[in-house]
């Protein structure tokens, strides 16, 4: 990028910074490997333990693997088994031998036995990061993962992923939604890496632009996050449940923060790899970042950013979870490192002296997964410490390049 290698001073250039992510890094790693069960990975509570009845699930199974994966390819010793294992359960239980596809559970454990797109991004992710990590296995199952995608998921002609299926691909959700399509655009930059295939690149940018640049940008740069069919939006979607951990009412702060990084990765690897980047990735990207601070953080008397938003910025759900604050932290260093503007500095130090303050518990290990409105401990919408991924990305992403993923960035560093 035009001023990508200008020196400027910060936490980011600050070798002291840099050991301090590497050393909360390994505390997450650490706490996380507990997660590990027969079929895949688990979820663990607040002290880092599996319940008796313990079943794995697709979504931290494929989490675990690609975080795992980026730690192997870091150098972190212990960690290439854990990979080895979940692309064993993601290959076997976790996988639907008779349609294609993943459950979200092993099939005698999965109560709709549906396949959703954003489990299938994030085997896409786990695989790619194993395939960059040389583990046995991961080849083959990149290779399915890439069909399923391509073949049942993505539409052409809507230039997005479709949501979820039934079993067999009979009968499709008559919905589209963000989310999904988020993490898919966070596969697709992975997978462009791993197969040097840009179609990828086109694909993310096509997604990005109808979600954020046609509906976002149009919207105070809050992502609009439920749509029908033909993509229009549907706004009192389970306005009756606005607090669900998928799916909330209204809008979500921490994936405006998400896209923003998002976008500039998509911005980099297109300038990379020669494709056209519109300058408006870049505008974009700061007017995510910019509202969902300005509607987000510190809004009800309190410090921290509340989970969800009406439709009139006003908070619905103040509970601060823990993923809103590490990828908030993660896009500000990617602005950062795209501008150096001062601005995101600030926030970016903010960010990480509330996460230090009030998320990161040194006492029983990894980060608390969500406060409640007081900024006291709860576990109302996520409870115990099932995830490795948001944290330990954060603690990556501030000393990697934009312009690949993380797993390849690493690999290219090592």
């Amino acid at each position: 990028m035009d001023d990508v290698n200008r020196d400027f001073s910060g936490w980011l250039r600050s070798p002291g910074h840099k050991a301090w992510l590497a050393q909360e890094g390994d505390r997450l790693l650490m706490f996380a490997k507990a997660a590990r069960l027969s079929q895949g990975f688990g979820n663990l509570d607040d002290h880092g333990r599996l319940a008796a009845d313990a079943v794995a699930e697709t979504m931290n199974t494929a989490r675990m693997t690609h975080s795992f994966a980026m730690a192997h390819i870091n150098g972190i010793p212990g960690c290439a088994a854990l990979v080895d294992h979940g692309i064993a359960a993601l290959s076997g239980p976790l996988r639907d031998a008779e349609h294609g596809g993943w459950f979200d559970k092993p099939l005698e454990h999965s109560a709709d036995k549906g396949k959703a797109a954003y489990l299938h991004a994030f085997v896409a992710l786990a695989a790619s990061s194993a395939v960059v990590a040389r583990r046995p296995g991961a080849q083959a199952l990149l290779e399915q993962a890439i069909h399923v995608i391509t073949t049942r998921f993505w539409s052409e002609e809507e230039g997005a992923m479709r949501e979820s299926f039934d079993r067999d691909w009979s009968q499709e959700e008559h919905y589209r939604g963000a989310n999904s399509n988020m993490h898919s655009t966070e596969a697709f930059l992975a997978l462009a890496d791993v197969t040097g295939d840009a179609r990828w690149l086109d694909r993310a940018l096509s997604i990005v632009e109808r979600v954020i640049h046609q509906h976002a940008a149009g919207n105070q740069h809050q992502v609009i996050e439920h749509f029908t069919l033909q993509w229009q939006p549907v706004r009192d979607y389970n306005v009756d449940k606005p607090d669900d951990g998928f799916r909330p009412y209204g809008t979500t702060p921490g994936h405006a923060f998400e896209w923003a990084r998002l976008v500039l990765h998509l911005e980099a690897a297109r300038r990379k790899a020669g494709l056209d980047a519109p300058a408006w990735l870049l505008e974009d990207a700061r007017g995510l970042f910019e509202n969902a601070c300005r509607f987000g953080w510190d809004v009800d008397g309190a410090p921290g950013i509340v989970y969800t938003l009406d439709w009139e910025n006003r908070p619905v759900v103040r509970h601060r979870l823990h993923w809103t604050h590490a990828e908030a932290a993660a896009a500000a260093a990617a602005l950062l490192q795209r501008t150096h503007e001062q601005g995101y500095e600030d926030w970016y130090r903010t960010f990480w002296e509330f996460n230090e303050t009030l998320f990161i518990d040194r006492e029983n290990g990894s980060w608390r997964h969500e406060l409640n409105p007081q900024n006291q401990p709860s576990a109302d919408i996520w409870p115990g410490k099932p995830d490795l991924y948001h944290a330990y990305q954060a603690t990556l992403l501030p000393v990697l390049p934009l312009e690949q993923s993380l797993a390849t960035a690493l690999s290219n560093r090592s």
